[in-house]
């Protein structure tokens, strides 16, 4: 049964491969059904993988493989919330480690071109902090930084 509501990721024929690679990776995540095309369509045949759902943690998503000329971009990202520094790695050695890209202030990309914040929830409270001039040296302390230092963020929280 589909969710009354599902993010839809476009892919050009790995929608399967993602969502298990997702489901691999990240907790609450998993694969259910595959659906494949009815007919013949322009970016396969009957019988293809069109679509699969997947849940990354939590949340119900749907992989459609619409085929190629619609890549994805920033403007859309999973933000993680880590706890530890331990966790940060895990999930962000698990994307890039797997073809993707490391990008800046704690974002990635994972091979499939979909987007990744690995966000330590210490770095949150520092950003959002009531104290503007903790917020502030914590927000310039993670734009100097790729993958979160949680040890970085905590230093520059203190001052």
């Amino acid at each position: 049964m589909f969710p009354k509501n599902a993010i839809c990721l476009w892919y050009d024929g790995t929608a399967l491969e993602a969502a298990e690679f997702y489901a691999r990776t990240f907790p609450d995540s998993k694969v259910g059904a595959l659906h494949r095309a009815p007919g013949d369509y322009p970016a396969g045949k009957e019988g293809d993988p069109l679509m699969v759902e997947f849940t990354v943690l939590g949340i119900p998503c749907l992989g459609l493989n619409g085929g190629p000329g619609t890549p994805h971009n920033q403007a859309f990202s999973f933000q993680v919330s880590t706890e530890d520094q331990a966790e940060t790695d895990r999930y962000w050695n698990a994307i890039v480690g797997n073809g993707g890209k490391e990008n800046v202030c704690g974002w990635c990309q994972d091979k499939w071109g979909i987007s990744w914040q690995i966000t330590p929830r210490v770095l949150m409270e520092g950003v959002t902090s009531a104290d503007r001039a903790e917020a502030k040296r914590v927000f310039e302390a993670m734009m100097g930084m790729g993958k979160i230092d949680v040890a970085g963020v905590e230093r520059a929280r203190k001052g």
